[in-house]
């Protein structure tokens, strides 16, 4: 095989592994309703689950560099497979319910080691393109996730079904890896390697500066709220049709898929946009349009209504995560930027664990009718942040000047 296939061949393996990434966190939203029954579990224990596999996720990506150092990326992402996998089949295999958030935490690591590896991989060896479109690679997966669990509910009347299913093609996804261990070896980077004690002093120093830097601490807090709405909506929307708004079980699991698949849409779409507007702008604007798709599914005027809302809000959000890495250093400065992409990135984590299950929290002792509305205060907390560090920005800028 020449290079230029084996380059081929790897760049689909790392699509497919974005798309396995994908595919679990698109499963729970609408087992969920299932798995509690089966459990016998309140409304708001999701956010247990949710924790337990943010803190997995955390923990491996934290570590990612050291990993791919000792065993290489290769290894790392079959081992990552097969411990998602097994994670997953164990969640059919639990017969006690403490049982689901320590297999949480385990596929937590799995995802976790995926996405840092990749786009870790991918950042340095492939153009900026190909991350592009590896981030839309990741709806495809969750896209599939809610079709492969509602079908695994109807025909087979268990949410164990499409835990199964997807937990095996993980563990092949690892066998794969194990089979294609040639193709990840890493050419030498042509970057500069030495780095001597004194530049490292200095990157600590920076790093305790970009936690008393305000700007860079708000920017944190747009991710946080971000992937929070982001999962808020995939994990709630078809609780909050079946069991609230008396939508069917098809119907619903269909919009879930409507809502990842705009999502996916709306990330390839902004590829594009990307080279006519600026990031930030992208962001406020998308941010905005989300709001509108929110308020249509909070007043409940009509099913559709409701329905389109949930099909806006996955379009508009799309390009919001990649604009706001995109446009770090404007929000922060350029000798923040490195310290503040990874403090975003875990924030991202910590909201979309937090926020859902704080929605969860509400829905329990309020209605599930809260959640629409959280979504919508979420929006516009996200919007006046954004426009706050603007202003921020906009007077450091006057000044330096």
């Amino acid at each position: 095989m020449n290079k230029q296939k084996k380059k081929y061949l790897l760049i689909a393996l790392i699509y497919i592994a974005f798309i396995s990434l994908g595919l679990p966190d698109g499963l729970l939203g609408v087992a969920w309703p299932e798995m509690r029954s089966s459990f016998s579990l309140p409304l708001d224990a999701l956010g247990i689950i949710l924790i337990g596999s943010t803190s997995g996720y955390l923990l491996s990506s934290f570590f990612n560099g050291f990993f791919i150092k000792k065993i290489g990326v290769a290894v790392l992402l079959s081992l990552s497979c097969l411990a998602t996998g097994l994670a997953l089949i164990g969640y059919t295999l639990a017969p006690f319910w403490w049982l689901l958030p320590l297999l949480a935490v385990l596929a937590g690591m799995g995802a976790g080691a995926i996405d840092a590896g990749l786009n870790t991989y991918v950042e340095k060896h492939f153009n900026e393109g190909l991350m592009q479109w590896l981030h839309a690679s990741f709806g495809v997966g969750i896209t599939m996730g809610p079709i492969i669990m509602a079908n695994g509910i109807k025909y087979s009347n268990s949410w164990r079904t499409g835990y199964v299913i997807v937990g095996i093609a993980q563990i092949i996804l690892a066998l794969i890896f194990v089979l294609t261990l040639s193709l990840w070896k890493d050419p030498k980077n042509k970057k500069t390697a030495g780095t001597n004690k004194n530049k490292e002093q200095e990157q600590e120093m920076k790093l305790i500066q970009t936690l008393t830097h305000l700007p860079a601490l708000m920017s944190i807090l747009l991710f946080f709220i971000y992937t929070g709405i982001e999962m808020a909506i995939g994990h709630w929307t078809y609780t909050l049709f079946t069991e609230s708004r008396g939508i069917s079980t098809a119907l619903a699991g269909f919009w879930v898929s409507t809502y990842w698949g705009s999502f996916t849409v709306g990330r390839i779409l902004a590829g594009f946009l990307a080279y006519k507007f600026l990031s930030r702008k992208i962001a406020k604007y998308a941010a905005a349009l989300g709001l509108l798709g929110s308020i249509l599914v909070a007043v409940n005027l009509s099913q559709w209504l409701s329905l389109l809302g949930i099909a806006i809000t996955g379009i508009a959000i799309a390009p919001i995560f990649p604009a706001l890495i995109s446009s770090t250093s404007y929000r922060v400065g350029k000798e923040h930027t490195t310290n503040t992409i990874g403090m975003q990135i875990s924030a991202a984590g910590l909201g979309g664990a937090l926020l859902p299950g704080l929605a969860g929290v509400l829905a329990r002792n309020i209605s599930l009718e809260i959640i629409p509305i959280f979504i919508t205060i979420l929006f516009i907390l996200f919007l006046t942040i954004n426009n706050l560090i603007k202003k921020v920005t906009d007077n450091d800028v006057k000044k330096a000047a």
